[in-house]
C-alpha cells in the first residue's frame, strides 16, 4: 500500500491556489499504524502507543485551535467495507471536518501549536487521503 501521510508540496500548493473565502469540508479517511512510529529523540518514542492512541494524542491537542478557528467535524462514521473501490483498503476514522473558509484551515496549519501537535498524527498514519470540497446542496436523489 502506497503511504500518503502529509500534502505533497504540488498538492498543497494546488489546495492553496483554489478559492479561499467559503466554507470548504475536508472528507478524511485514516489508517492508523499497529504501532505508532515516532522519531527515535521524540518523548514518546519507546512509549509503545497504538497508532490510535497517538491520533487521539493529535485530536486533543489540536481541539482548542479547532475550535478557535471555527471549524467542527460534521460527521464521523465506522468504516465497515469497501463496496466500490481497493479490497485492499480500509480506513480506521472516517469523517468529515467543515471549516468555515480555506484561510481558515491554512490558519490552523501554520499555528505553531498545531505544528508541534501534528507530530501525533505522523506517528500514528499508516496512509490517509486528505479530500477537499465545496459544500453544495443535498436533495432526495443521486446526481
Amino acid at each position: 500500500m502506497t503511504r500518503f501521510i502529509d500534502p505533497e508540496r504540488e498538492q498543497f500548493e494546488a489546495f492553496k491556489a483554489l478559492d479561499r473565502d467559503h466554507p470548504i469540508e475536508m472528507l478524511n479517511l485514516v489508517k492508523f499504524r499497529e504501532t505508532a512510529q515516532y522519531p527515535s529523540d521524540h518523548a514518546l518514542a519507546g512509549a509503545h502507543l497504538t497508532g490510535a492512541q497517538a491520533y487521539g494524542k493529535y485530536g486533543s491537542e489540536t481541539a482548542p485551535i479547532v475550535a478557535r478557528i471555527g471549524a467542527s467535524i460534521l460527521w464521523r462514521g465506522a468504516f465497515q467495507t469497501m463496496l466500490i473501490g481497493p479490497q485492499n483498503e480500509a480506513w480506521d476514522a472516517v469523517f468529515i471536518a467543515r471549516y468555515p473558509t480555506a484561510h481558515a484551515f491554512l490558519e490552523m496549519v501554520t499555528d505553531p501549536a498545531y505544528r508541534a501537535a501534528v507530530i501525533h498524527r505522523q506517528a500514528a498514519v499508516e496512509t490517509s487521503r486528505l479530500i477537499r470540497c465545496a459544500p453544495t446542496e443535498g436533495g432526495d436523489s443521486f446526481g
